[in-house]
């Protein structure tokens, strides 16, 4: 096996050798154990009891049919519910909106930093970090140079805080601007909604920004943030939960006549939301 940076960010697990496609399944698929484990793990350290998932049940429910990684009819039930604790999980604390505004705070700081590194601004922050924040490398460069994926791995969520909280004190008004709240827990205001926001919201945020900092060269996109998250419990586009009859044929688990649940869980829900400074919450 290989590790290797996916383009969403995450490190994903390749290069399995074993012929036996359910032993890739188990470790990337629709049902997966990664699945199966943070599911229980987030719901019980988040107090999320609406994501808890009964993986033992499911774990016995396991089959092989013709290679393939597959469920005895009979736990169509613990599936629905899995598909169902997975969606309410992602909307209840993955994609919570205190959460999507702190991640987008995060990506813009680490932006903002990079972007001052580049103008020969010297950063503070741990080796790791500061190589990342000086140098430009491609997708290609991840995927051709093994040591570079190395030198990736070695970040965590400890070079990066220790940062933020270096370049709270920094003399880059937007850098430390945005350090302290995350500091200090005073993240950007957010709205969240099914349709788009007006062009007229996002335009008359970014006035306000612009009043309120004296920016003139487009640094308000740091403070203004539009942006849209898509949840899809089951993509069945993307690999099968297949369900194993005692008659030996298997169907996909969004084909069950009687499942209207899973069906509905197939369909992919979109928001779109936008983060700006709480100061202006008024203009909305």
């Amino acid at each position: 096996m290989k590790a290797l940076l996916h383009k969403s960010g995450s490190v994903v697990v390749t290069g399995l050798t074993d012929p036996k496609l359910f032993l890739h399944q188990l470790i990337s698929s629709q049902l997966d154990m990664d699945r199966l484990d943070y599911l229980r793990r987030d719901s019980f350290y988040s107090g999320v009891t609406e994501g808890s998932v009964n993986s033992e049940r499911l774990l016995t429910m396991l089959n092989v049919k013709d290679d393939k990684l597959v469920v005895d009819a009979k736990g169509i039930y613990s599936i629905e519910k899995f598909l169902v604790a997975r969606r309410l999980m992602y909307w209840q604390v993955y994609m919570h909106k205190t959460v999507l505004s702190a991640e987008f705070m995060l990506v813009n700081i680490l932006k903002r930093a990079k972007y001052l590194a580049s103008q020969g601004v010297a950063m503070t922050g741990t080796q790791a970090l500061r190589h990342f924040l000086e140098a430009d490398y491609t997708w290609n460069d991840f995927e051709e140079n093994p040591a570079i994926l190395e030198k990736f791995l070695s970040l965590d969520d400890f070079d990066v805080m220790s940062a933020i909280k270096d370049w709270a004190n920094h003399s880059d008004l937007i850098l430390s601007d945005l350090s302290k709240r995350i500091v200090n827990r005073n993240l950007l205001k957010i709205r969240l909604q099914a349709e788009p926001f007006p062009a007229e919201t996002s335009a008359k945020l970014a006035e306000g920004i612009r009043s309120q900092y004296g920016f003139e060269h487009g640094e308000e996109q740091y403070m203004l943030i539009e942006a849209k998250v898509k949840n899809h419990a089951y993509n069945n586009k993307k690999g099968h939960i297949n369900l194993l009859y005692k008659d030996g044929s298997t169907s996909d688990i969004s084909q069950a006549a009687d499942q209207m649940t899973i069906q509905a869980l197939s369909e992919p829900v979109e928001r779109h939301f936008i983060c700006f400074p709480r100061e202006l919450r008024h203009m909305l």
